[in-house]
C-alpha cells in the first residue's frame, strides 16, 4: 500500500548496490503499477537481460510468472520463466520424498471395470470472496452428478463469506485442507481416486503447486486462475479456447491446448447478477460525479495493465471526440496523479480525466452501464472486468496480441455474438473504431442495444452450457488416457457423438 515509499527504497537499494536483480525487477513492477513510465523501455530491456542471465545460470528469475504475463516481453521468455518456477515447485515436492503414486486404472466411465462417474478434483486457495469464486461459484454444483463426482480441496481457511458458504454447500465433496501439509493433501487426493485434477491457482497468491508436482492424479489440468502457461511438465492440459490460444501459438505453451467452444472464461452473472438487468433501479451519472453531457469512455482495469502506447491512443481519442472524458479507477490511487500529468502533457484537458474509487462487485457492474464505451488494454486485457462490462451492456474496443492474457477480451466479445464490431487488428484501427463509435451515435446505440438483447441467450453468459462443454472436455481427456494415448491438443464441439458429456 505504501507505493511511494517502496519506490524510494528500491531506488536507494540500487544506488547502494547497482547489481541487485530483485530490486531492479521489483522497482519496475512497482513503477508499472502506478504508471510511472520514465525510462520504461530502458528498464524493460534491462530486466529482460537480467531474466535471460538468470535462466542461463539456472537461478529462479526475479520476475514472477504472474507479472511476466502483463509485461511486453517475448512470449518464449515468459514460457522460460514459468518453466523455472515449475522446476522450483518440483524441487519443493521432492523434499517430501514421497514414492510415486499409483493412479486409478485406465477404464472408461460406465464401461467394463470403470467407475460409473468421473472423479474430478479442483484445488484452489480462492474459494471465498475472490474473483475466481465470483466467476465460478455455480460451476461446482452444476456438474451433472450422474456423470461426474466433484471434489473441491480448499487451500485457504473459511472466510465466512457467502461465496465460500455457497461453494461448500453446493459441491458434492468440499474439503478444507488449509491446515495440512502439501504431501498430506497429495496423498488425500490420490486416496480419493481423483482421475482429473484441476489447478485453479497457477502462479497466483496462495498456490501450492508442489501438490501437482507430486502428481497425485493421472491427468492434471490448469484452468482459470493463471492466464498463461505453467511451463510445468506435470500439467498435461490448459483449458482455453481457439481465439485465446490459437494452435499457431502453441509453441508458447508447455501444455496441450483444450479448446472449449465459444469462450473458455466462465462467469456466474446469469445466476447471481440478474437484477443488473432490471431497468427500474439504475444508477445515475450524478451519483458518481460523472458529467451528464459528456461522451464517457471507460477503462476499469488495474493501472498496471496500462502502458504509454495505449494511453497515448486514449489521449488522441479524447482530443478527436468533442466533449468526451475518460473514466478510470483509483486502482491504485497512487497512479492518479501520474496519469493526470501524462494526459495534460499530451494536451488533454484536466476535466477529461475522471477517477473514481473501486466499488463493490455488484455496484461496479451496475455503474459500468453509465459509460458509453469501454476501452480495453491490449498488453493485458480486461478479463473479469471485461465480463462485468459486457453483462452491464457496455460495448468495448479490444486489440488482441499474442500471449494468452492479451486475447481474453476478444474471446469474451466473440461469445456475445458481436465480436466483429468490438475487436480490432492494430492500434491505428483501435483509435479509429473508438472515434467512429463515439461520433456515430446511431451506430453505437445499435451495438449497445444488440449487446443488451444478447445477454440472456448468448454463449458467454450460459453457465450451464459451459459446464456441459467442460464435462465433454474432461471425458475426452480421460478417454484418450484410457486408450493409451498421450495428451494431445483437441477442440471440443457441441456434438454428442464426437464429444459425449456422459461417457
Amino acid at each position: 500500500g505504501h507505493v511511494e515509499a517502496a519506490i524510494k527504497s528500491y531506488k536507494q537499494a540500487l544506488h547502494l548496490r547497482p547489481d541487485f536483480p530483485e530490486a531492479t525487477c521489483n522497482l519496475l513492477h512497482t513503477l508499472q503499477c502506478v504508471c510511472s513510465w520514465e525510462d520504461r523501455d530502458k528498464m524493460f530491456t534491462e530486466v529482460e537481460g537480467i531474466i535471460r542471465r538468470q535462466i542461463n545460470m539456472s537461478v529462479l528469475p526475479s520476475v514472477q510468472p504472474f507479472h511476466a504475463i502483463a509485461y511486453p516481453i517475448d512470449p518464449l521468455l515468459a514460457l522460460d520463466i514459468s518453466r523455472k518456477y515449475a522446476a522450483h515447485c518440483s524441487m519443493v515436492a521432492s523434499r517430501f520424498a514421497l514414492p510415486p503414486f499409483n493412479h486409478p486404472a485406465p477404464n472408461r466411465i460406465k464401461g467394463n471395470g470403470g467407475n460409473e462417474r468421473l472423479k474430478v478434483g479442483y484445488v484452489s486457495s480462492d474459494f471465498g470472496n475472490h474473483p475466481l469464486s465470483h466467476l465460478m461459484g455455480s460451476v461446482f454444483g452444476m456438474h451433472n452428478r450422474e456423470n461426474v463426482e466433484v471434489f473441491c480441496y480448499a487451500l485457504s481457511q473459511n472466510d465466512g463469506t457467502e461465496w465460500r458458504q455457497r461453494i461448500q454447500s453446493e459441491t458434492e465433496h468440499f474439503i478444507d485442507v488449509s491446515a495440512m501439509s502439501s504431501d498430506v493433501i497429495a496423498k488425500m487426493i490420490n486416496e480419493d481416486g481423483i482421475q482429473i485434477l484441476i489447478n485453479l491457482n497457477g502462479y497466483t497468491k496462495g498456490a501450492r503447486n508442489e501438490i501437482f508436482a507430486m502428481q497425485p492424479a493421472p491427468i492434471q489440468v490448469s484452468y482459470m486462475g493463471f492466464p498463461g502457461t505453467t511451463g510445468a511438465d506435470y500439467i498435461d492440459y490448459l483449458v482455453t479456447d481457439e481465439f485465446v490460444s490459437p494452435l499457431r501459438y502453441s509453441h508458447i505453451y508447455s501444455e496441450k491446448l483444450v479448446h472449449l467452444p465459444h469462450c473458455y472464461f466462465v462467469n456466474d452473472y446469469k445466476q447471481k447478477n440478474r437484477d443488473v438487468l432490471d431497468p427500474t433501479c439504475q444508477h445515475k451519472r450524478s451519483d458518481y460525479g460523472l458529467p451528464e453531457d459528456k461522451f464517457i469512455f471507460a477503462c476499469f482495469n488495474q493501472l498496471y495493465k496500462m502502458d504509454p502506447e495505449i494511453f497515448n491512443t486514449w489521449c488522441n481519442i479524447l482530443k478527436r471526440v468533442p466533449n468526451s472524458a475518460l473514466w478510470l479507477l483509483k486502482f491504485p490511487a497512487a497512479g492518479e496523479m501520474r496519469l493526470r500529468a501524462y494526459a495534460a502533457a499530451q494536451g488533454v484537458q484536466p476535466e477529461q480525466i475522471i477517477f473514481t474509487d473501486v466499488a463493490m462487485k455488484h455496484e461496479h457492474i451496475r455503474r459500468s452501464a453509465l459509460a458509453d464505451l469501454c476501452l480495453d488494454t491490449p498488453l493485458c486485457n480486461a478479463h473479469t472486468t471485461g465480463t462485468d462490462v459486457l453483462w452491464a451492456g457496455l460495448p468495448m474496443v479490444t486489440l488482441p496480441l499474442e500471449k494468452m492474457a492479451t486475447r481474453v477480451a476478444g474471446s469474451l466479445c466473440l461469445a456475445t455474438g458481436l465480436g466483429e464490431e468490438m475487436i480490432v487488428n492494430s492500434m491505428k484501427e483501435y483509435e479509429e473504431q473508438a472515434v467512429t463509435l463515439a461520433l456515430n451515435r446511431p451506430k453505437l446505440q445499435a451495438l449497445t442495444k444488440k449487446l443488451k438483447e444478447a445477454r440472456l441467450t448468448c454463449p458467454l453468459f450460459d453457465t450451464a452450457r459451459w459446464v456441459r462443454n467442460l464435462e465433454r472436455a474432461y471425458l475426452k481427456m480421460w478417454n484418450l488416457y484410457c486408450s493409451g494415448q498421450q495428451p494431445q491438443h483437441f477442440k471440443v464441439t457441441e456434438n454428442d457423438f464426437d464429444f459425449p458429456y456422459d461417457r
